[in-house]
C-alpha cells in the first residue's frame, strides 16, 4: 500500500466512482478540510523541505560527532540546537495551520470549527511534551 492510498483509501479502477463513507462532492474537491487539495503550509513548501535539510544535516552531524568521539558537552550542544530548530519548524508548521486550517474551518463553522479546535489543541499538547 503506498502513503497515499493509506491516507485515501484502496485503489479504485479507472472511472470508478467513489463511494461510501470516502466519496468527496466535487465541490470538495480540492479542499484541504477533507484532506485533499493544498494545507496551510504548501505555499512555503519549498522553505519548509529546505529548513528540514538543514535540521536533517544537523542530526547527520551528530552523526559524525558520535562515531568521531567527540566531547560530551559539545554533543550534547548539537542535540540542542537541533531540537531547538525541530521545535522552531513544528511551531512555525502549527502557525500556518491555525492561520489556513483552522480559520477556514471558523468560516464554516459548527462541528468543523470544534474538530479543528481540537485537533490544534492537541498538536500543542504533544509538542509541550516533547
Amino acid at each position: 500500500m503506498t502513503t497515499t492510498q493509506a491516507r485515501t483509501g484502496p485503489e479504485q479502477a479507472p472511472g470508478a466512482e467513489p463511494h461510501g463513507e470516502h466519496a468527496v462532492s466535487p465541490a470538495a474537491a480540492g479542499d484541504e478540510r477533507t484532506g485533499h487539495g493544498p494545507h496551510g503550509y504548501s505555499a512555503q513548501k519549498d522553505a519548509h523541505l529546505k529548513r528540514l535539510r538543514r535540521i536533517e544535516g544537523q542530526i547527520r552531524g551528530l552523526q559524525r560527532m558520535v562515531d568521531e568521539d567527540v566531547y560530551c558537552i559539545d554533543v550534547l550542544t548539537q542535540v540542542s540546537a537541533s531540537t531547538k530548530a525541530l521545535q522552531s519548524f513544528a511551531l512555525s508548521l502549527l502557525e500556518e495551520h491555525l492561520r489556513h486550517c483552522v480559520a477556514a474551518a471558523a468560516e464554516e463553522g459548527g462541528t468543523e470549527l470544534d474538530a479543528k479546535v481540537a485537533e490544534a489543541t492537541a498538536a500543542i499538547a504533544r509538542l509541550l511534551r516533547s
